[in-house]
């Protein structure tokens, strides 16, 4: 271990939610702890508050009263800046400016010593940006905690260009040390989480903006069908529109305008409008007194199931259904499908087929088609997804939710949109995350814990994609090429790679 030792001191620099937080976790972990804010009196506020925290941590059983008492006598608030010369290390949470950042950094070098690690907590900017102006930049390392620090374990360890190997061990084995689970990200825009979780925003918003479903209802998939925790509408909302937008932009930037990181319109008009979510008591969603919260998403009425069902061929991430469909005591025939490598369907009495999305629109097929969206889990999900083609009729339609509905889940029928919307959100984040994986951000085992602890995804998209299996997510984002020729769902090298090592194995 090279952790830094306890008895050391650990400055944090800007007093705002994030910077009280990281200061708690340094505290809580036996540090003499430093705060200081260039506002006059807002470090001695900061202090108090944080003391305040560790009385309710002791109410709680979470802390002893010894240790508060302890953890009281090592905490200072620093009037200047000059009064962090003994810090062994510095943690900056100030205002997301890369100009205020490196003057902040540009100071702090002249004041501490030649061992102290200066450590930024951008979400977005350039460690390495953020540390060009110092003189030792070997000495500089990304630390990205996520809100609230105290609560949540993630801590992003992010190595600019200049940065010393050695320091990014260290920065790594402290933050361990500190009961938090750390992953190592190089240098990217976004590093893995920011970079990663994009398309889950994104993808939600295309939909919207296609008229597919209303917000609520688009929430409500991704959390009951997805087992996402909460849907991007009502994230996004308690993230703050603006913050969140400005994340997205700042990728896209980066990235050279990438077409797959390009912000959202509708997005950006809810800024402008100044409705930036739980804040201002206005986002996607109203809030505040007197408010329903989240509007209802849309639920089809109840509808009767069919007696039985034809099942053709192999219905890959869906195979279970056939399983709950008799177990709801309808009757399922098993029939050969008439082409072993293309998706199977299932087939209702009147010849309706019902496939799981894979990325094209149901009116592209010359029959009657209805899609049904990807789940985690189609034993667990409370929610399923249709999307029927123009030509299928009411009767065919009512069947399919019924039959859905038989299976004890909700349904919603959005528009035929391509990929509809568990289905091509989570094709994006595996493509996103093998992209990442290859270009050497992180390895897989990182991606997969960061998306996880850092935006409670319910499975890696490492994982996930192993899961469904790369030939089937080529296969979506293909299509999805097809239908939006512009170059955001093409996918990665790093898939079709993946893909065509895979067929050679099993062939």
């Amino acid at each position: 271990m090279t952790a830094i030792e306890t008895g050391r001191v650990v400055a944090v620099v800007g007093t705002g939610t994030m910077g009280q937080g990281i200061a708690q976790v340094a505290l809580v972990a036996g540090h003499p702890v430093r705060l200081h804010d260039a506002m006059p009196g807002r470090a001695a506020e900061a202090a108090t508050a944080l003391l305040a925290r560790l009385d309710r941590l002791v109410e709680k059983g979470r802390l002893g009263p010894a240790e508060r008492d302890a953890a009281r006598t090592r905490l200072r608030p620093a009037t200047h800046l000059s009064e962090l010369a003994d810090a062994a290390l510095v943690v900056e949470a100030v205002l997301e400016d890369l100009t205020v950042k490196r003057a902040l950094f540009a100071a702090l070098e002249d004041i501490v010593g030649d061992d102290c690690v200066l450590a930024t907590n951008t979400s977005s900017l350039s460690v390495t940006a953020v540390a060009g102006g110092l003189r030792r930049p070997g000495r500089s390392v990304g630390l990205h905690f996520f809100n609230p620090a105290p609560l949540l374990p993630l801590v992003e360890v992010v190595g600019g260009f200049a940065t010393d190997p050695q320091v990014v061990q260290d920065a790594y084995d402290t933050v361990l040390a500190w009961g938090k689970t750390p992953v190592r990200s190089e240098d990217t825009p976004g590093f893995i989480v920011n970079r990663i979780a994009r398309p889950f925003y994104a993808e939600a918003l295309r939909v919207y903006e296609e008229g597919g479903a209303d917000a609520a209802t688009i929430d409500a998939v991704l959390r009951e069908s997805g087992g996402f925790r909460m849907g991007p509408f009502a994230l996004t909302d308690l993230i703050g529109q603006d913050v969140n937008e400005s994340v997205t932009r700042s990728v896209w930037e980066a990235f050279s305008y990438d077409q797959k990181f390009t912000p959202s319109l509708a997005q950006r008009r809810l800024v402008e409008s100044g409705r930036l979510g739980r804040k201002s008591g206005r986002g996607w969603f109203p809030y505040g007194e007197g408010t329903e919260g989240p509007a209802a998403p849309h639920t089809a009425a109840p509808a009767a199931a069919p007696a039985s069902v034809s099942v053709y061929g192999d219905l890959f991430a869906a195979d279970v259904l056939p399983e709950l469909i008799a177990e709801a005591g309808i009757g399922v025939v098993r029939e050969k499908s008439p082409d072993a490598d293309r998706p199977g369907w299932i087939e209702l009495p009147g010849g309706t087929r019902l496939f799981l999305s894979d990325g094209s629109a149901a009116d592209n097929a010359d029959l009657p088609v209805i899609h049904f969206d990807l789940a985690l889990d189609y034993r667990t999900a409370t929610r399923i997804a249709l999307a029927p083609a123009s030509r299928v009729d009411e009767a065919s339609l009512a069947q399919a939710v019924g039959l859905f509905q038989a299976l004890g889940k909700d349904v919603s029928v959005i528009a035929d949109v391509p990929g509809m919307i568990v289905s091509r959100t989570v094709a994006m984040l595996v493509d996103f995350a093998l992209d990442a994986r290859a270009r050497g951000v992180a390895t897989g085992e990182a991606v997969d814990t960061a998306m996880r602890l850092g935006v409670n995804y319910p499975r890696g998209p490492v994982e996930w994609g192993a899961e469904l299996g790369a030939r089937w997510v080529l296969t979506a984002l293909e299509l999805l090429h097809d239908e939006y020729p512009t170059g955001r769902y093409a996918p990665s090298q790093a898939l079709r790679r993946l893909a065509a090592a895979l067929e050679d194995d099993a062939s």
